[in-house]
């Protein structure tokens, strides 16, 4: 299956699920119903993720272009801007969910229709030979792909960072839900207001991908990373201000408090994958971009359903529940804990992007051949006047 019967395949899986919340009384009422359409729009979302970044690799790689992940970011982050935008507008104006699940599964559609016009040929992709079609069948190109990847993957230069990224991810417990919980609860926060905070990280989102695009390649990337995970673990304790209601005593209403740094964390989160998607996308051998990218996409999207599996257990072991939360500060500090925990083994994290130092490794031959060129004609026009002060003596 080429990437855009895979994509389509994917925005089918989401207007089947988003189409049935809006059209489907029962599907938006009864809790089994709901939760199997959460997890089919979930299933496409994550096969289309994977499929996108396959697609943007192999494109990189073809026309010579790295660094194109940071474009595809700025991308996801224009789209999340406007989704959470319309999303808003039509959760105030008509205060019904299912006109914003149709309006949803309306765009999908659209994209649907776009995928199954889309020919991978049209996307400038390389083409297999109709010899090596003939030649090889389908088990064995599956089996031929899996090994290349298997070679590719126990590389150090890739085994490494790829552990430390999902481990980063894996280890750290997530409360989301429970927060989101406390907010609307507790705290009666209206639900736009924390769709609203979306596209203020969406937009934080889109500031931090440009600003690395400008400077963000020349700062070494183990210190990259450690300064944003770092970040990332501090945002945690944004949870902890509001739910202590710190905010309040330093006169910061919740809903400004919440509007301007509940989204926060998850942007981080987020933004920290780029680095390292930038990195194995120039690692990657030549053949096998995609199967790289789809396969750290694919253990990425793992790392994050375990993360939150960890999130619910956690959860469950404090106490947490509807109407009791009083044991939410102590989990949000275990989150932090966790997450400064892969600080410890950041070494994996290589210092810097194999096209950064191919750029310096080139600066630094162009340097030295002029200094060569330089030091050659000083020391020339050098030896020439000390010849001309000697026939003058002679004279």
């Amino acid at each position: 299956m080429n990437n855009p019967d895979l994509s389509s395949f994917s925005v089918l899986l989401q207007v089947l699920s988003w189409g049935s919340l809006a059209l489907i009384p029962v599907a938006s009422e009864a809790l089994p119903a709901l939760v199997a359409c959460v997890l089919v729009t979930n299933l496409g979302a994550s096969i289309q993720e994977v499929a996108k970044d396959a697609l943007v690799a192999e494109y990189g790689q073809k026309n010579k272009t790295p660094g194109l992940q940071s474009y595809a970011f700025m991308a996801s982050a224009v789209g999340g801007v406007l989704g959470n935008l319309l999303g808003g507008f039509f959760l105030l104006k008509t205060q019904q969910t299912k006109s914003m699940f149709l309006g949803f599964a309306a765009l999908l559609t659209l994209q649907l229709m776009i995928s199954l016009k889309t020919r991978e040929e049209s996307l400038g992709l390389p083409q297999p030979s109709n010899y090596s079609i003939v030649r090889e069948s389908i088990p064995e190109s599956i089996r031929k792909r899996y090994s290349d990847l298997m070679m590719a993957v126990k590389e150090e230069r890739i085994l490494r960072p790829l552990l430390w990224v999902v481990s980063s991810i894996v280890m750290i417990p997530t409360l989301s839900g429970s927060i989101f919980c406390y907010q609307t609860q507790c705290l009666n926060l209206d639900p736009s207001i924390i769709g609203m905070s979306r596209v203020t990280g969406q937009l934080l989102l889109l500031s931090l991908t440009l600003l690395y695009d400008r400077l963000g390649r020349s700062i070494p990337m183990r210190k990259l990373v450690g300064i944003v995970q770092f970040l990332y673990a501090s945002s945690l304790l944004l949870d902890l201000v509001l739910v202590k209601q710190i905010n309040v005593q330093l006169g910061i209403p919740n809903e400004v408090f919440a509007l301007c740094f509940s989204g926060l964390a998850e942007t981080i989160a987020q933004f920290k994958l780029l680095p390292f998607l930038v990195l194995f996308a120039n690692l990657a051998p030549p053949g096998c971009e995609g199967s790289l990218m789809s396969f750290l996409a694919s253990a990425l999207c793992l790392s994050s359903i375990i993360s939150g599996f960890f999130g619910v257990g956690l959860a469950s072991f404090l106490g947490i529940t509807y109407g009791d939360y009083s044991s939410l500060p102590l989990g949000i500090m275990i989150q932090f804990l966790a997450a400064l925990l892969p600080l410890y083994w950041i070494d994996n994290v290589p210092m810097s992007q194999p096209a950064a130092e191919k750029a310096r490794n080139r600066g630094r031959s162009k340097r030295s051949r002029r200094n060569r060129r330089i030091g050659k004609v000083v020391y020339d026009s050098v030896y020439s006047y000390r010849r001309e002060r000697e026939s003058e003596v002679q004279r």
